[in-house]
């Protein structure tokens, strides 16, 4: 602060004005936001890779960046269809053209005739274009076996993310002990630690249960629950379903009772289910919050407050550039479901293109169209790769002595425990580093290999985690996870 200050009176007498806008004078919140998936590690793994363009060398010839579920990045193909359907939309010349399925064709003009002007160059209502709206209701009505959704429930986003942000704010009230708790697990999808910390409400941690694969038990909620009512006021409970970053799925059994729990203690419920095409285990199977709390019946059905988000840029589809997702509200006061679609109207309107991408997704070809067999075939393809890749990652991190790994039963990450000489977690702390960051960037700095640090989605004191996604190729999967294995155990050598 010392320091600040003789700089600016150093300006001062230069001449110069003092900056309007400094770390001293910025919004303190935003000071406080961290979002580990883009944080420091991979900063240094850009400068390696523009330090391997200039010919430096290193121990290794490419940055491999396995710490952000971009699965087009790592390699996958889009799928034929949506880029088909895609084009036409962007340039409707093409719809004469004989290159293209008349599925496609079909599917581009019904997008454009809902478009302004017939274009996606246009802006589309706040809460999304209502044509694809109507699409996103029948998918969930499908998807649930049946249970009716209500177009005027549903509003399309920037991603999931961006809805995610918007009912936070609709949440977030009070001051010093009234103001707004919200219970995220963790570990945690750090867009809701950086949310909470945005809007200055307050971060209620409950542990998953790593010795049970990450299950979520109701009596952690409670031990969270309870000790967070002493310095604030908990409105809402967020569950990420399958998990990131720890890729566990949900039994029905458990979101009954999470369900349960919620309605009992007067809290709002959001269920961030935009890995739900990516469930890979055997005994595992995807359930909407949205069906179980239908099939629960009264009071639960009529009167608990749910939103359930998914996007277009996970699953088989992998369309993160888009930014294409929905948020369906369930239960939400009618008042308050007005105040949403005036904050949603501040930013205009989702990108219509990432809104067409999700027609797609939602309504994809059905068996009688020409399109059916092959987009079978690349989506079947794309999530028996991501098995493969899911049991390969569990099986090899768990042959290496000192690194245990759960199940990856879905989603896209697996969140291995790497045990840590003691030697190592001191010298991390000389260097005022947390002791998995540390390893994190030995581990960059000697392989190439990018992942996320467990401090950066939370996890219990005394343990160490990182993030690795699944999404390389399977060669590519199999190289890392044996230069890891090799790094790991050279690491523990030296620090033993």
């Amino acid at each position: 602060m010392a320091l600040r200050e003789n700089d600016q009176s150093q300006s001062s007498k230069n001449g110069l004005k003092e900056k309007v806008l400094t770390l001293d004078t910025m919004n303190p919140c935003v000071r406080k936001v961290e979002y580990a998936v883009r944080g420091s590690i991979v900063l240094r793994a850009l400068e390696l890779e523009q330090e391997l363009r200039q010919g430096v060398e290193k121990p290794f010839t490419e940055v491999i960046r396995a710490n952000i579920g971009d699965a087009q990045a790592m390699g996958q193909r889009p799928i034929t269809f949506f880029r088909q359907v895609l084009a036409l939309c962007v340039h409707p010349d093409l719809l004469s053209s004989p290159d293209f399925p008349d599925d496609a064709k079909r599917r581009a003009e019904r997008i454009l005739q809902a478009c302004g002007g017939h274009s996606l160059g246009a802006y589309s209502i706040s809460s999304g274009v209502q044509l694809i709206r109507e699409d996103v209701a029948q998918y969930i009505q499908r998807r649930d076996g049946g249970i009716p959704a209500d177009t005027n429930n549903i509003f399309l986003s920037t991603g999931a993310s961006d809805a995610i942000v918007t009912v936070l704010k609709l949440l977030v009230a009070g001051e010093g002990r009234t103001r707004t708790g919200v219970l995220i697990p963790i570990p945690q999808y750090p867009l809701y630690s950086a949310a909470l910390a945005e809007l200055d409400a307050v971060q209620v941690d409950y542990y998953l249960d790593e010795e049970r694969a990450w299950a979520l038990d109701v009596a952690e909620l409670r031990r969270a629950l309870r000790q967070a009512r002493d310095h604030c006021r908990p409105r809402a409970l967020c569950v990420i379903n399958p998990g990131n970053p720890t890729g566990q799925v949900q039994t029905r059994e458990c979101i009954e009772a999470v369900i349960r729990f919620a309605f009992e203690e007067r809290l709002f419920l959001m269920a961030d289910e935009v890995y739900q095409d990516n469930v890979y285990a055997e005994d595992s199977r995807f359930h909407s919050f949205k069906k179980v709390l239908m099939e629960m019946g009264p009071p639960y059905a009529a009167q608990q407050e749910l939103a359930s988000f998914h996007s277009a840029s996970k699953g088989y589809m992998g369309e993160c550039g888009f930014r294409g997702g929905y948020v369906e509200v369930v239960n939400m006061d009618a008042e308050v479901q007005q105040q949403m679609l005036k904050l949603m109207s501040v930013r205009l309107c989702p990108p219509v293109p990432g809104q067409a991408l999700l027609d797609m997704v939602v309504s994809p070809p059905a068996p009688s169209d020409p399109s059916f067999v092959q987009f079978q075939a690349e989506k079947q393809e794309v999530l028996a790769q991501l098995a493969a890749k899911a049991k390969l990652t569990e099986q090899m991190f768990n042959q290496i002595p000192g690194i245990r790994c759960n199940p990856v039963q879905g989603a896209m990450y697996s969140f291995p425990r790497v045990q840590l000489p003691p030697r190592a977690v001191q010298c991390a702390k000389e260097l005022g580093l947390a002791p998995d960051m540390f390893f994190c960037l030995r581990l960059l700095e000697e392989t190439g290999i990018c992942v996320v640090p467990g401090s950066g989605f939370g996890q219990r004191e005394g343990t160490y985690h990182f993030r690795m996604t699944i999404l390389p190729p399977m060669e590519k999967l199999r190289l890392l996870l044996e230069k890891l294995s090799h790094f790991h155990t050279k690491f523990t050598q030296e620090y033993s």
